[in-house]
């Protein structure tokens, strides 16, 4: 596991008395500046979130991870909980962590569940009012498709392991707002979609899951971002199918703020390069600091 350098935790209190749980690395002076959002059930213990933590901080940047509610160590005690379509937490971290650095140059990042928020508030601001460069790891752009491929073969692991958690975070949520969702419907849930339609559909006002992936899904918001963004995915991406990932990439291909590197290979959030054995390297955390370097006109684009 990557070597992180000692961070700053700091527990941000939100308007509805809730909590969001901030890991800065990095000198407060940077010029530089990184946020970083992780994947769905991630937290600072996931390894690529270490690792994108360090090769920050090697560079002298400053960076600082956003947990999303519930998934770090301070509990989640509002009524809601985060998912793929919330922005609004993203959007108050941002600007408050924009005026604590106001004139560091910012850039985020955001893997799998927590690039889909990304590129979701991406579209929905447009420039996003001080965002230079941004970069989306393995999204699962369209979350109907999604859910639904990661309930067959051999992608049923990640879903049965993501139920678990998400199951007993639930109850737990139901112990402190009673009545919040039926209980027994989350009982039989077998998959995420379960899930979804059981828990985050009537907790965040959707209708059902369905409901909740067609709002949410970023696929719906590339044609709204500004910002020069790098979207860097595999067709082998067990989270996808692969008709999905090239939907995605017919709508991002109309964007000319958007950089489409789709690989063959790569996985979820994997990308694993490197020929020396126990010394891998993950290409993905490389791409996205070299957009993030490349040093040309980026100022929002027009239209």
């Amino acid at each position: 596991m990557a070597f992180v350098p000692p961070a700053t935790v700091e527990r941000f209190e939100m308007a509805d008395g809730d909590r969001v749980e901030l890991h800065t690395v990095g000198s407060p002076d940077a010029s530089r500046r990184l946020l970083l959002l992780h994947g769905l059930e991630g937290s600072i213990r996931s390894h690529y979130v270490r690792r994108i933590l360090a090769m920050a901080a090697t560079r002298n940047w400053g960076a600082t991870l956003m947990v999303f509610r519930g998934c770090g160590s301070t509990p989640n005690i509002a009524r809601r909980f985060y998912h793929s379509g919330e922005t609004s937490d993203l959007n108050h971290i941002f600007q408050t962590l924009r005026a604590r650095w106001p004139t560091a140059e910012w850039h985020c990042l955001g893997v799998s569940l927590g690039g889909n928020v990304l590129l979701k508030w991406l579209g929905e601001t447009g420039g996003a009012g001080g965002v230079r460069r941004a970069a989306a790891v393995s999204v699962p752009f369209d979350l109907a498709a999604s859910a639904r491929h990661i309930s067959r073969g051999f992608a049923r692991v990640y879903d049965r392991n993501f139920l678990r958690t998400l199951r007993r975070k639930a109850l737990a949520k139901l112990a402190l707002h009673p009545g919040l969702f039926d209980r027994e419907a989350l009982v039989r849930a077998r998959s995420v979609y379960d899930f979804d339609d059981a828990v985050t559909a009537p907790v965040h006002g959707f209708v059902d899951a369905e409901d909740y992936y067609a709002r949410s899904s970023s696929i719906a918001f590339l044609s709204g971002i500004r910002v020069p963004t790098l979207l860097l995915s595999a067709k082998d991406d067990p989270f996808l199918p692969s008709e999905a990932l090239a939907r995605a990439a017919i709508e991002a291909n109309r964007n000319p703020a958007l950089r489409v590197e789709f690989h063959s290979r790569g996985g979820h959030v994997g990308f694993v390069a490197g020929l020396v054995p126990g010394r891998p390297r993950y290409y993905a955390e490389r791409r996205s600091f070299q957009f993030f370097d490349e040093r040309v006109d980026t100022s929002p684009v027009s239209g």
